[in-house]
């Protein structure tokens, strides 16, 4: 047992694989894995994060990522993938989308961010995890094909509602509570 963060890399391109660990093992405990049958072989209660990239062998990165939330985990989880979001993402359970190529610092960021955010309550996560989304969608599709969206409009209701009970629960916060909120949020650099 280690009291290093534990990340789980799933990529099958091996050397990407070893890429990835190397930028992260000084503060990380690192695992990868090559394919699906792998990455849940490897998984288990001590990983904090999985990157997990969209295309494997035999098996989907997206069937992975189902799989882990039907066993009922809350563990953070990123797409890192060579995949262009589509609709398709706004239905999948994940907590951040990065498009290869990646960058050592924003992939150290994301990782960062994403071990924060596990302090979050429930609905702070979701709000996190549907502005990913709509980031994702945002950065890949255009102004109209984005309105056209009936999904893409149901996102955007989702975070407003979600928006809206956020705003509440703050509201029945005491100042101390508030100021300690924002202090959480400031030292850990989330979005």
């Amino acid at each position: 047992m280690t009291d290093r963060p534990t990340v789980l890399v799933v990529e099958d391109d091996r050397d990407l694989a070893d890429l990835y660990a190397a930028w992260l093992d000084g503060d990380h405990a690192v695992r990868t894995a090559n394919s699906a049958e792998e990455a849940l072989e490897r998984f288990d209660d001590e990983v904090d994060v999985v990157l997990l990239d969209r295309r494997l062998p035999e098996s989907s990165g997206d069937d992975v990522l189902a799989e882990l939330r039907g066993i009922g985990s809350d563990v953070q989880i990123a797409m890192v993938s060579a995949v262009d979001p589509d609709f398709d993402i706004i239905e999948m359970g994940f907590d951040a989308y990065l498009v290869k190529p990646v960058a050592r610092d924003d992939l150290t960021d994301l990782v960062s961010r994403l071990l924060a955010r596990r302090l979050y309550t429930v609905e702070v996560r979701e709000y996190f995890s549907l502005a990913a989304k709509r980031a994702a969608l945002e950065a890949q599709k255009d102004a109209d094909q984005l309105a056209d969206n009936e999904e893409y409009q149901r996102l955007l209701a989702d975070i407003e509602a979600l928006e809206g009970e956020l705003d509440e629960e703050l509201g029945n916060l005491d100042d101390e509570d508030v100021a300690a909120v924002f202090r959480s949020l400031r030292e850990h650099g989330d979005e």
